[in-house]
């Protein structure tokens, strides 16, 4: 005879599965998205780390990340459970290999918000170094603090379904890599003035967009990890739904006053940014709120585009600004909007501060640990290719293989 216990637990298994599948898919919107806002010489290139960047998170979190994650051990790291030895069948109400798998898949994505920024310029095998070390190491330990019981954790600090534990630390991770890269050949006139390297395929980067928006729907509601709790999930996916929605508004707006035309870049951002800023706080605040939060991440994410340009920091997808910047709006929002904490709900600035805490402890240990890694990578086997390879393109050159074969123009004599 079949248990309420087991039913309920086989119930929230399939949730926790079938909504870290759609995480896994937005792996798929990742790359259409990088690969459209480049050039047509790269797209091989990008859809290759975006590829590999799954395989390296799976195998690193499998052997190392989850020990440090959610392993025994105190308030910086774990350090039990390597190679998923010796953990119990349950965890979290689900066996644990669901609940490895759903950590997994928000491990990879974390990973694989960086290959865009470095886009069009980064050794292959220098990326997959760091796809190896963001996976085992830099976000299993911001995981640790935040979901796995560290010091975050104890002092109260929110984050559902990572603003910080995801978005903060690819965002941060690629505004590393970026400044350390230096721009592509061409991006900057001597005067510091942009010059626009447009992408090959807004059609590919408008569907890596969507499909991330429906890969968003299993990211946060999923991070409930039941599927009982039906006014919760209710919740998590409308606000989700409406802070993105928002922001690609409100971004579109901002971008048609500044330069005269509603550019759809920009607006995929401004969606892309919206997500992101709800995803800390989706679970804590009303639909209403949920507006703001993406009103205010539209704004954001096109001036902190135009502030990396005034810095000669070259991000041919806008993931600092999306990921990094918005990012740390959500964090802080929660402190601002949370209904039973939150400033504006008379739980005065304790919330606040805590995350503000918690916040620039994150990005401080994405920033000094990314500089190490990649200073490391620089000096063993090289961050950036050639010149010559960068202006005949990356596929080539790294892979020995075009996006597009058969375009060569042939003349006759």
């Amino acid at each position: 005879m079949v248990e309420n216990a087991d039913i309920i637990m086989g119930l929230n298994t399939v949730w926790v599965l079938v909504t870290g599948f759609l995480v896994f898919f937005m792996q798929a919107g990742f790359g259409l998205l990088e690969a459209g806002l480049t050039r047509a010489k790269n797209a091989c290139n990008i859809l290759t780390k975006n590829f590999l960047d799954f395989c390296m998170a799976s195998l690193g979190f499998w052997a190392i990340g989850y020990a440090i994650m959610y392993g025994a051990g105190n308030g910086f790291m774990g350090r039990s459970g390597f190679f998923l030895h010796n953990l119990p069948a349950e965890t979290a109400g689900v066996p644990t290999l669901a609940f490895w798998f759903f950590q997994a898949v928000f491990c990879g994505a974390a990973a694989t918000i960086v290959a865009g920024a470095m886009a069009e310029r980064m050794r292959f095998p220098a990326y997959l170094c760091y796809s190896f070390f963001i996976s085992v190491l830099v976000y299993p330990v911001v995981g640790h603090w935040i979901w796995g019981g560290g010091w975050l954790a104890n002092l109260g600090f929110k984050d559902f379904a990572g603003s910080a534990v995801v978005h903060s630390v690819g965002g941060w991770a690629s505004f590393v890599g970026t400044w350390m890269l230096r721009p592509r050949i061409g991006k900057y006139a001597p005067d510091g003035r942009p010059n626009a390297i447009p992408g090959h395929s807004i059609p590919l980067a408008a569907l890596g967009v969507l499909i991330l928006w429906f890969g968003w729907f299993g990211f946060n509601p999923g991070s409930s990890l039941s599927g009982l709790d039906a006014h919760l999930i209710a919740l998590v996916a409308t606000n989700t739904n409406l802070a993105a929605a928002a922001g690609g508004i409100t971004s579109m707006l901002v971008v048609w006053a500044m330069y005269g035309k509603p550019d759809l870049s920009m607006t995929m951002n401004g969606t892309l940014a919206g997500l992101v800023a709800i995803t800390a706080p989706c679970a804590f605040v009303t639909p209403g709120e949920s507006v703001i939060i993406g009103l205010a991440a539209g704004v954001l994410v096109v001036l902190g585009a135009k502030w990396l340009d005034r810095i000669r920091v070259d991000d041919p997808v806008g993931a600092v600004p999306v990921h990094g910047m918005c990012g740390v709006l959500g964090v802080l929002a929660i402190g601002l909007f949370d209904g039973e904490a939150g400033l504006f709900h008379g739980g005065g600035v304790h919330q606040l501060a805590i995350q503000a805490l918690g916040i620039v402890a994150v990005v401080a240990w994405v920033l000094g640990t990314m500089f190490i890694i990649f200073k490391a990578i620089d000096k063993v086997i090289g961050l950036r290719v050639s010149e010559a390879e960068e202006l005949r393109g990356l596929d080539i050159g790294e892979h020995g293989m075009e996006s597009y074969a058969g375009f060569q123009v042939f003349t006759t004599q």
